[in-house]
């Protein structure tokens, strides 16, 4: 087995940190929607969006974090993050055109900034064979 450069290395490690950060706000984004939070129910409410889409959200988050942290998978891989992408910039969209301040959009904005990065610094055995370097 080859070993790793320190640059591979140092990607490895960011990669996992980011995608610890980008699942543990996904998982507790899900929980709330699923539990139906007051706070959370109480902001798709503001937004406009009726409150089934929080169950549908919620479960596909979840499923979207287990496709990207188990080993395999890599078109559902890149399915879960385009998922998250859509969601999360979609969110901060909703957030922006409904009139909300800054601080209503930038935890969206910061999960597709995490989103980004994850599938970016992903490893090569993490990724579709057809877009390997």
């Amino acid at each position: 087995m080859a070993q790793k450069t320190t640059s591979e290395r140092t990607r490895q490690i960011a990669f996992w940190i980011v995608t610890i950060l980008l699942s543990l706000g996904m998982v507790g984004g899900a929980i709330g929607q699923l539990m139906r939070a007051k706070q959370t129910v109480e902001g798709f409410s503001h937004l406009g969006y009726p409150p089934y889409l929080l169950s549908i959200l919620g479960t596909w988050k979840i499923l979207g974090i287990i496709a990207i942290l188990v080993p395999k998978f890599q078109l559902l891989k890149e399915w879960a993050y385009a998922g998250f992408f859509f969601a999360m910039s979609g969110a901060a969209i909703s957030h922006i055109v409904s009139g909300d301040d800054f601080a209503h959009f930038i935890a969206p904005l910061v999960f597709v900034l995490l989103t980004i990065l994850s599938w970016w610094l992903r490893p090569a055995n993490r990724k579709l064979s057809i877009i390997q370097k």
